[in-house]
């Protein structure tokens, strides 16, 4: 493996090391890592598990809005805990950092995505990224009634994405008829005054968020928003206020990737979600978004080969956050389309 670049610049050190272009790099990983069959497609929820475990795309789109990627990057599949940050973005944008952080915490927790325990101290969720606070900000998007909550959900999306997406009705139904877990998580988090008393309807605002369909090129380009202070790469839209991107980051870093957030944040060192529909999204911050799906997802619930293409850019381009020399320079040369 190359050593590291200590620019930070991916596209610069593989034009001066000769080990060919990023196009190339990427085609090779993905031709290598398509043959890793570790992990397995989800099935906690019926319609996940229908997904074709062999689907696999890897896009990296530049904070300037350039674009590469390979394999099946057009395929929908559902957004999952891939949305918490973003719903975490925008209560705090609706809200302000001392409403939402009264019903939500910001501590990493070895525990389960789906625990049903509340900090002792507090009784608020540990964190936006595991379900009770998701549930907690999800009660917290503004609208006069239902159909406009629910509206204003997708331009969430549509303003990170740059483009229009839509609800997967099957998913949301199939979530929805599994959801008893959350149910209980509602009800415990209502007695204790984190969320309203319109648990039904925040629970099924909770259960859409999940089932919005996007593709791999979506997730780099919300990735490639958080990177590039909040601004949609692609449209040039604000997607959340500058100032707030640094709390979806940090949360991100210390919280997105279930329980093994810990040695993700050790060993590769970028802000990342993940969602067990097998999709990553990873932020370099002021350089570029990383999207990555494949459905075979680890006993932790986080891609498989999504992980292990994180790790292998990380480590091969010097991309912790923290890693020596690291400027986060901005893309300087061209990708090869």
């Amino acid at each position: 493996m190359d050593a590291p670049d200590s620019s930070g610049d991916l596209l610069a050190h593989t034009h001066r090391t000769g080990t060919g272009t990023l196009r190339d790099l990427l085609s090779e990983l993905h031709g290598r890592l398509a043959t890793m069959n570790d992990g397995s497609v989800a099935t906690y929820i019926p319609e996940l598990a229908k997904m074709d475990a062999d689907l696999f795309a890897i896009t990296i789109v530049g904070i300037d809005g350039r674009v590469l990627e390979v394999g099946d990057a057009a395929q929908l599949f559902s957004l999952q805990s891939m949305s918490k940050p973003f719903v975490f973005g925008q209560a705090l944008e609706d809200h302000g950092r001392e409403h939402v952080l009264g019903k939500v915490n910001v501590e990493p927790t070895g525990e389960a995505f789906n625990s049903i325990l509340l900090d002792e101290q507090t009784n608020r969720p540990f964190n936006p990224l595991v379900n009770a606070g998701a549930i907690a900000t999800a009660d917290l998007i503004d609208g006069r009634d239902f159909p406009e909550r629910l509206t204003r959900l997708l331009k969430i999306f549509e303003r990170y994405t740059g483009r229009t997406v839509h609800f997967d009705n099957s998913m949301f139904y199939s979530e929805r008829a599994t959801g008893h877990r959350n149910r209980a998580i509602a009800h415990l988090m209502r007695n204790f005054g984190m969320i309203s008393d319109r648990i039904d309807e925040t629970l099924d605002l909770y259960f859409q968020q999940c089932s919005i369909q996007v593709n791999c090129r979506d997730l780099a380009v919300m990735g490639a928003t958080l990177a590039n202070a909040g601004v949609n790469p692609i449209t040039g839209e604000q997607a959340i206020r500058a100032e707030y991107v640094k709390d979806v980051l940090s949360i991100m870093f210390t919280c997105g990737m279930y329980d093994s957030a810990g040695s993700w944040a050790y060993g590769i060192g970028l802000p990342a979600k993940s969602g067990v529909s097998g999709g990553i999204i990873a932020v370099v911050p002021g350089q570029f978004g990383i999207g990555v799906f494949s459905p075979r997802i680890d006993a932790r619930g986080n891609s498989a080969r999504g992980v292990a293409v994180c790790r292998e850019l990380s480590q091969r381009y010097g991309l912790h956050v923290f890693e020596a020399g690291f400027r986060g320079k901005t893309l300087k040369e061209d990708f090869e389309n």
